[in-house]
């Protein structure tokens, strides 16, 4: 879109159309699957937060495969898809915490598992509310849809005056 928007308003000499900026956060480029992969539904490593009752959400995030290190040992938190995904729900103090819970040994994965559960279903209920309530009013939703429609729509016959203007396709 970018590539498309440049060479467009480079041909017409116009800024018209405008160039998109990447939003995404380096901290959240790439977000780790179940198996620290990066988290796709096409390596079945993806968690759905809308559909995932707590029980299934539970059952997925302790059933994360981890290394075989004794619960005494310490544990190196770099590199740790566990302390990667809980650095996305949790709190600077409680992601620096864990690390240093792992640093420390005596504590199992189980445990940073359940804590990652619980970060993770606290973090989206306010999401999953918002869901079910959305679900349960569908004339809402449809108005919203239509009311962004007609704005969509507005936008884009002003653009596409410029557009025609432009390059001398003007109606």
């Amino acid at each position: 879109t970018r590539d498309i928007a440049q060479k467009f308003n480079d041909r017409y000499g116009a800024d018209l159309l405008r160039i998109p900026e990447p939003r995404i956060r380096e901290e959240t480029a790439v977000v780790p699957g179940l198996d620290g992969q990066k988290m796709s539904k096409s390596y079945e490593n993806a968690i759905d937060i809308f559909e995932e009752t707590e029980k299934k959400l539970r059952k997925k995030v302790m059933g994360i495969v981890t290394d075989s290190t004794p619960v005494e040992a310490p544990k190196e938190p770099e590199g740790s898809y566990l302390v990667q995904l809980y650095s996305l729900f949790a709190g600077a103090d409680e992601v620096e915490a864990m690390k240093a819970s792992y640093r420390a040994g005596g504590t199992g994965y189980g445990h940073y598992k359940q804590q990652l559960f619980e970060a993770m279903w606290t973090y989206f209920e306010p999401m999953r509310q918002r869901r079910e309530a959305l679900v349960a009013d569908p004339a809402y939703v449809e108005g919203v849809l239509e009311s962004g429609a007609q704005r969509a729509r507005a936008k884009a016959r002003e653009v596409l005056e410029r557009v025609r203007q432009a390059t001398g396709l003007g109606r």
